[in-house]
């Protein structure tokens, strides 16, 4: 794998989410970030699994320090080109086993604002966002 180059427009250099059953949350984001256009990079070593566009920037794992994975509070949001992306985002989530955590639409919070939000099969927050 080519090493990634961080531009000057990304604040992370990636996100990390713990899961127990890394099966189970890899079949979900498969499907979820799918249909957003983000892939599965393939497994790195044993327990982790790497998504992105052209790079690493989302990995799923069993946590390191071998405690049950946690993220109360915590949403991860990803970017959605259109509303169909967020809706198909949300839909194909669900088939895979995530629980919805609000149903794609309008957000009054930011102007423009279409998203969905769900729970993976361990429980973390993810939403798909779009401007219109």
């Amino acid at each position: 794998m080519a090493t990634p180059v961080i531009s000057g427009n990304d604040i992370f250099s990636h996100v990390f989410f713990g899961a127990a059953d890394i099966k189970k949350s890899s079949a979900f984001y498969d499907a979820a970030l799918g249909a957003l256009g983000i892939k599965n990079l393939g497994p790195f070593g044993n327990d982790w699994v790497l998504y992105g566009r052209d790079k690493p920037a989302f990995i799923i794992a069993r946590p390191g320090n071998g405690a049950a994975p946690t993220s109360n509070g915590v949403t991860v949001g990803f970017a959605a080109a259109t509303t169909a992306e967020v809706d198909a985002f949300h839909a194909a989530g669900l088939a895979a086993g995530g629980s919805d955590e609000g149903q794609p639409g309008p957000r009054g919070h930011l102007p423009g604002a279409y998203a969905a939000y769900l729970r993976d099969p361990a429980g973390n927050k993810v939403c798909a966002y779009t401007f219109v």
